[in-house]
């Protein structure tokens, strides 16, 4: 009754090509045949000490589970047509479904949990992992995954797997800054063009655990889900709980092939709007910060209209009493002394240079001075007996709340349905401490979960409402970067970091998993005195393009550069945005790096080549292009600049 792993990787000629069931009956007295066997969605129980992928405790104080396979049959129900795999524990009548579905256009696989409670008492969900994902028998696996902090995303981590288990994790409700739910896996060799590239990743916006494990036995398997860590649910008789999708892939293409893979599947099935070609914006914040007023924005987007952009954002500061980062969030209504008349006589102005109007909310948040948290102390994460910590001034609304989900539909509803707002940039500037749910109606420690699938219900209700607004992901930069989100979002502000250098790294990073059209990128004033403005401009037009810097100090000549790149970008960006991406040279190890796109009916391309901190004489290395028709001819046009180049090609 054991439901044992056959194969994972190539797919081969024939049924009869694939490998046979394996069998075994345990090693010695020590292991049992769950701990030699790759059991396709371990329980805990028995004799198995390999990292399990549910725990259960029932009502009669037994700690483990016993699953055995009961049936396999075809669903179209919510996902499409495909695979139900049927377990049922031998003594409690708890029911797991595993669901794997193939989105055979793209080669993916999803795969989910469903875990029923068909008893008349409670049980205690203490994991509930959505896969196991294992790789062939016998191998020794390099596993590459993103790693770093505020200001400092999407670092590449490349490190053998060894004996024992590896883990990732996010403990702070969201994704996090210093790790990301996805994994590639190779056997030492692959590159960026070739090799046996394992991949997957996990779409959920909360904590989330990814446990890599090398058996005694010479097995590997990894493991992506929700967070065990302080989390319990309190199924009750009749409840299901279903766990977030994970998706997984396989290519002989290489880390490049898995990212074009993982690209392509993100713009077709995961995206609202997938192959919308995102407008060129400008964001005030660096500019006025909180001093936000209709004058000085009016001032500033007409500099952004001439220079092209097409879309006109304002930051934090817009909102009731909101004069530094001590008060007013919470309250989403302009300010009275700001905007004595509204938002509206400011969007009408912006609307007649040309150019949308966008908006920047902080919803999950308030201040202790506001008028929210003064009528509603009470709506916030919290342990009663402890202090509540600030970051950043500010405290979490706890959204796993419905009252607190209605208020912000309310408040949020009601900006967008009386204003022409056609973009919204969704921050999150902290995380959790003490979380505490002081009246939950269950296990206040389904809070982790709870909180995140309110999340996804208020901003699936304004999605619905507002089917034509361009909606952003913001954590402080790249804390809520995941396939959760961005069937909500369509974009994410991957990092703070605007110094250019700096961020072509973290682009880098990034890229291994998402899409150029998801990475908003601004052109800033960091470093201005050190980085040309075409090299900050051509570090930026590698995602989708925005303007960020103070354009009030820019000099006439800065206009006119930014203006003639502006309109390179507007010709190029649906190759830059919609094509395929091929990093020529990594910028993690070298001083010369190159990143190039390529038209998916592979008639035009852009190449990106960065020259920095080398000093003359230098000899620069060829770049072979990648994706070209081998007999087709195509010209070149471009720049010649060695510190910073563009080229395109048609």
């Amino acid at each position: 009754g054991m439901l044992v792993h056959r194969y994972w990787g190539k797919r081969l000629f024939a049924p009869e090509d694939y490998p046979p069931t394996l069998h075994s009956e345990g090693w010695a007295s020590f292991n049992g045949p769950g701990q030699t066997l790759p059991e396709e969605y371990p329980a805990y129980g028995g004799l198995k000490y390999i990292d399990p992928c549910l725990k259960v405790s029932f009502a009669d104080g037994v700690r483990d589970s016993d699953l055995a396979f009961q049936s396999a049959s075809m669903s179209d129900r919510d996902h499409g047509e495909h695979l139900v795999i049927e377990l049922h524990d031998r003594a409690y009548p708890l029911q797991v479904r595993l669901h794997y579905r193939v989105h055979a256009q793209h080669d993916i696989l999803e795969r989910w949990v469903e875990i029923a409670n068909l008893d008349d008492h409670p049980v205690t969900l203490e994991r509930a992992w959505s896969a196991q994902w294992h790789l062939p028998q016998g191998g020794s696996y390099r596993m590459e995954h993103l790693a770093g902090r505020w200001l400092d995303e999407s670092q590449v981590i490349s490190e053998m797997l060894t004996q024992g288990i590896k883990t990732l994790e996010s403990r702070r409700i969201t994704t996090s800054h210093h790790h990301n739910p996805w994994f590639a896996v190779d056997q030492g060799s692959a590159n960026e063009d070739q090799g046996d590239v394992w991949f997957g990743v996990l779409a959920w916006s909360g904590n989330w655990k990814l446990s890599a494990e090398v058996t005694d036995f010479g097995s590997t398997r990894i493991n992506l889900g929700l967070n065990d860590w302080d989390f319990a649910w309190r199924l009750v008789p009749g409840e299901t709980v279903i766990t977030p999708s994970s998706f997984a892939g396989y290519t002989n293409a290489g880390y490049g092939g898995a990212s074009r893979t993982l690209h392509d599947f993100i713009r077709d099935r995961v995206l609202p709007h997938g192959h919308k070609l995102h407008p060129i914006l400008y964001n005030s914040w660096e500019a006025t910060q909180f001093d936000v007023e209709e004058t000085s924005q009016a001032r500033l987007a007409e500099l952004a209209a001439r220079i092209g952009v097409e879309l006109f954002v304002v930051d934090d500061g817009w909102f009731h009493r909101r004069n530094s980062d001590h008060t007013g969030l919470g309250d989403w209504w302009p300010d009275e002394d700001k905007f004595p008349h509204g938002l509206s006589p400011l969007i009408e102005r912006v609307n007649a240079l040309g150019m949308d109007f966008g908006l920047w909310i902080e919803p999950e948040m308030v201040n202790p001075d506001s008028d929210l948290y003064r009528t509603h102390p009470d709506w916030v994460i919290h342990f009663p007996t402890r202090p509540r910590s600030e970051a950043r001034n500010q405290l979490i609304l706890n959204l796993a709340r419905t009252d607190v989900q209605e208020y912000l539909l309310e408040k949020i509803d009601a900006l967008l349905s009386q204003h022409n707002i056609t973009f919204i940039k969704w921050d999150m500037n902290r995380n959790v401490s003490e979380p505490g749910w002081p009246d939950a109606p269950g296990d206040p420690r389904e809070l982790w979960v709870r909180y995140v699938q309110g999340l996804y219900r208020v901003w699936g209700f304004l999605r619905q409402r507002h089917p034509d607004v361009t909606w952003q992901s913001c954590s402080g930069g790249g804390g809520r970067a995941d396939l959760g989100i961005l069937c909500l979002a369509d974009q994410i502000w991957e990092s703070d970091n605007t110094e250019a250098t700096a961020r072509l790294r973290i682009q880098e990073g990034f890229s291994l998993v998402f899409p150029a059209n998801t990475m908003e990128a601004w052109v800033t004033d960091a470093n201005r005195e050190k980085i040309s403005l075409d090299f900050r401009f051509h570090v930026s037009m590698c995602g989708s393009l925005g303007v960020g810097g103070d354009l009030s100090r820019w000099s006439g000549e800065d206009l006119k550069k930014a203006a003639h790149w502006i309109a390179l970008y507007k010709e190029l960006r649906p190759v830059i945005q919609l094509g395929d991406q091929f990093r020529l040279r990594s910028a993690l190890e070298n001083r010369f790096s190159a990143v190039q796109y390529l038209s998916k009916d592979r008639q035009e391309g852009v190449l990106f080549a960065f020259r920095t901190h080398l000093p003359e004489p230098v000899q620069l290395p060829t770049l072979t292009l990648r994706g070209l028709e081998p007999q087709a001819r195509y010209e070149v046009e471009g720049i010649a600049d060695v510190r910073s180049g563009l080229s395109w090609m048609e």
